[in-house]
């Protein structure tokens, strides 16, 4: 190697040494130095002698000590040697240095086993930290080799001593900085802080305020929470913890309840609504070493906030840590809310994280929920009756050579299904509850669809009698088949995925907090049932809108030219009757937006409640125009003109 090669050598190995000199100064609040001790064939020790300060730290090891003195600590004042034991015949043993001036803890590992020289004496307001490496010692036959610090390559040669240089900062203001910064799946890094910190009663942070009680055989009770400054006392969450909280194994845990004044620790996700919003109030409750679910008795978190007005709804939410970091956020299951007033809420949870209050900002309720819930509820039940009567009827009109009858005993049926569970469904869902609507919702959504394609087996029917008169119509198997069986399908996966069906909320503009409660399938953003709206009822709801209209098209350019039709009376009732058959009246669903939505709507509950109904009444006003003219109501003929004769009352 030449001279020049020898000198751009060593240049470069200056130059690999300063980037991690210096990379090592960029530590983190905390310190770790780890290395190999590399010592003689005599009994070995570890000495230390640690004062207050913020100086110097010198971590030296020679052929029988490791040593660790110097000026660091905030309170803690010791000097003493640790015995180690005789040296191995490996004659080198790892070792970790580790520093946390929060908690003022130092620790040794030597060889796999810990040595504390310091113990936790609560958190640090100003502490050492930030322990930059200064310069080396040279070298020497025993010593420290392959030292590190943050895992940072020091040295790899073999170093009598390293000396650290820390700067004192306020470290309970660090320390809430970087928790800040890790917000979402770290933000219970202050919790497990306090824990470790030993200490009982208040621990006050910048950013929370904690209170730390073990709890015992029998323990139950509030908890008080530190007030912060200018807060008053009343307005402070309480919180109260059952016994149960406590394993029935161990005779006493430490809990930890921790009060964020300010929740910017715990933001939403770049999915969430921008019309809800979380109160500033957030309440942490941690168990030392065990993960709480399911709890026998639930926790009771009491809320006092400013006034939320009745417009706004109002919910219990606790932070979900289980799915992926990048994800957790709010969710309402596991908490039930219980409102006090406008100032006060209580939210009982069967689990323990983080808790606060979901409040919606601009309301987005149903405006005259309770006069539509009212005329959905007679026009149910009106329809339900109705529908009795009218299979009631085709029974006793029942003639084998009339398919008609079949299919819109079909129809009626189906209407009757749908009818009775709407008018039931408010009443399964307050006194069964969720476990209820998970059988119930499914019923309700399986006679809709049932509906739906009984109405669209009516429009092919009428297809068939006025267009395809000479072939003979399918068999009432097969309509009970696709009416009856074809919508059992999708529901039936449905239940088998799961969390599809269950309870429902309609939130009320006159009063949120008392919101309509029903067996539904649960559309909230991003859930199955959601998708299952879209692709199977908006599906199902747009084939026999568009079916219905364009038989209905069909049929009235057919019979147009009949002298019957130009009889308004017969026209209207015509008219009026398939409709009823088709379903074209559920096509409102997709109309009701603008400023004619309120008006859609009541159109809407009004026609659709009301279609049982509708069609007994169809069914009677043609069985008496019949009987006038001396036909019966399901009459067959020969021929095909009057088979699409009859197609005016069929």
């Amino acid at each position: 190697m030449g001279p020049n090669q020898g000198f751009g050598g060593t240049l470069w190995m200056i130059f690999l040494f300063t980037i991690f000199a210096s990379g090592s100064g960029e530590n983190d609040r905390n310190f770790k130095m780890c290395g190999t001790w590399r010592h003689g064939n005599r009994k070995l020790n570890l000495a230390h002698d640690l004062k207050r300060g913020c100086s110097t730290i010198t971590i030296s090891a020679n052929e029988s000590s490791l040593s660790i003195h110097g000026q660091i600590t905030a309170q803690c004042q010791n000097s003493s040697v640790i015995e180690l034991g005789p040296s191995p015949e490996a004659r080198e043993r790892p070792f970790c240095v580790y520093w946390e001036p929060l908690l003022d803890h130092v620790w040794v590992e030597v060889n796999g086993k810990n040595h504390t020289l310091c113990w936790s004496s609560g958190l640090q307001g100003n502490c050492c930290t930030n322990l930059s490496h200064g310069s080396n010692k040279g070298t020497a036959t025993y010593g420290i080799l392959n030292a590190t610090q943050q895992d940072d390559i020091i040295s790899y040669q073999i170093q009598p001593a390293y000396g650290f240089f820390g700067n004192m900062i306020n470290c309970k203001n660090e320390f809430c900085n970087e928790a800040s910064q890790e917000s979402g799946d770290k933000v219970n890094m202050i919790e497990e802080t306090v824990m470790r910190s030993k200490v009982l009663g208040n621990v006050v942070l910048p950013c929370a305020l904690s209170t730390v009680v073990e709890m015992e055989e029998g323990f139950q009770g509030y908890i008080p929470l530190p007030a912060p400054r200018g807060v008053p006392p009343q307005m402070i969450p309480s919180v109260h913890l059952p016994s149960c909280l406590k394993p029935p194994e161990k005779k006493k845990v430490k809990v930890v309840c921790t009060y964020f004044k300010n929740s910017t620790l715990f933001q939403w996700s770049s999915k969430e609504d921008p019309v809800i919003r979380i109160l500033e109030d957030v309440v942490g409750i941690t168990v030392e070493n065990e993960i709480i679910t399911n709890l026998t008795e639930p926790i009771r978190i009491g809320f006092h906030h400013s006034v939320i007005p009745t417009s706004h709804s109002r919910k219990c939410v606790s932070w979900d840590t289980k799915k992926d970091p990048a994800e957790v956020t709010w969710k309402k299951e596991g908490c039930e809310t219980i409102q006090k007033g406008a100032e006060d809420t209580e939210c009982r949870c069967n689990h323990l994280t983080y808790f606060a209050i979901l409040v919606q900002l601009e309301p987005r309720p149903v405006r005259h929920l309770e006069a539509l819930t009212v005329i959905t509820s007679i026009g149910c039940a009106a329809s339900t009756l109705s529908c009795v009567v009218i299979m009631i009827f085709l029974n006793k009109q029942r003639r084998e050579m009339n398919p008609s009858t079949a299919v819109h005993r079909g129809l009626a049926m189906a209407l009757f299904l749908l009818s009775s569970l709407f008018f039931l469904t408010g009443i399964v869902a307050n006194v069964g509850g969720n476990k209820a609507c998970w059988v119930f919702g499914a019923a309700l959504h399986y006679a809709l669809l049932s509906s739906f394609s009984w109405m669209s087996i009516e429009g092919l029917h009428a297809f068939l009698l006025v267009y395809v008169v000479f072939r003979p119509s399918p068999s009432p198997y097969v309509w009970n088949l696709v009416g009856f069986g074809l919508p059992a399908v999708p529901v039936i996966v449905l239940l088998a995925i799961g969390k599809v069906y269950g309870l429902k909320e309609v939130v009320s503009s006159d009063d949120v907090n008392k919101p309509y409660l029903m067996c539904w399938m649960d559309v909230s953003p991003d859930s199955v049932g959601l998708l299952a709206h879209y692709f199977i009822n908006l599906t199902f709801l747009a084939v026999v809108v568009i079916s219905g209209l364009i038989m209905l098209f069909l049929v009235q350019r057919k019979i147009q030219n009949r002298d019957e039709w130009r009889k308004n009376k017969v026209a209207f009732i015509s008219i009026w009757g398939l409709s009823c058959l088709f379903g074209t009246s559920w096509g409102l669903e997709f109309l009701d937006f603008g400023q004619l939505s309120e008006f859609i709507l009541f159109l809407f509950c009004i026609l659709n409640s009301l279609q049982g109904f509708f069609l007994m009444l169809r069914f009677y006003i043609l069985d008496r125009m019949r009987k006038q003219s001396g036909s019966s109501l399901d009459g067959s003929s020969s021929t095909a003109s009057s088979t699409r004769q009859h197609m005016l009352q069929e």
